[in-house]
């Protein structure tokens, strides 16, 4: 099943909480957990959660998954593929302005993004656009 693993890739690579800004990860947990409820309650019951244990449970039992629980799991990781996407544009149109305006600035947790809108009125044309077109702005 491709798709939990890239649910799983992903989150390991931003970890919890670190995806918030770019794919509502509040509501991505929710729709797994939601979607997924009696997977969870069966196969994954002694699993302690964090760190995409649960999702690694789920991926153990992927050939006795629910069409909906499936679905949940297509879903999320088709939202997260979007979110990568986006912030992958950004970072990319905005590599020149990162390097210029925040090279001095620890990656994660949103702070490159904040250290673009403190500098937003001195940042070139393509950045301001891709932070527009993203909604980081």
């Amino acid at each position: 099943m491709r798709l939990a693993t890239i649910v799983i890739a992903v989150l390991a690579l931003f970890g919890v909480g670190s995806v918030a800004t770019a794919a509502d990860e509040g509501s991505l947990i929710e729709q797994v957990k939601e979607g997924c409820k009696a997977e969870l309650e069966s196969h994954c019951k002694q699993v302690t959660p964090g760190e995409g244990r649960l999702l690694a449970c789920l991926y153990a039992y992927q050939d006795k998954l629910s069409g909906r629980c499936e679905y949940a799991l297509y879903d999320a990781s088709a939202r997260l593929e979007r979110a990568v996407a986006a912030l992958s544009y950004a970072a990319t149109e905005c590599k020149a302005d990162i390097e210029k305006h925040c090279a001095g600035v620890q990656p994660g947790e949103g702070r490159i993004a904040d250290c673009l809108k403190k500098k937003s009125g001195s940042l070139s044309k393509r950045c301001s656009q891709a932070i527009k077109d993203v909604g980081l702005d």
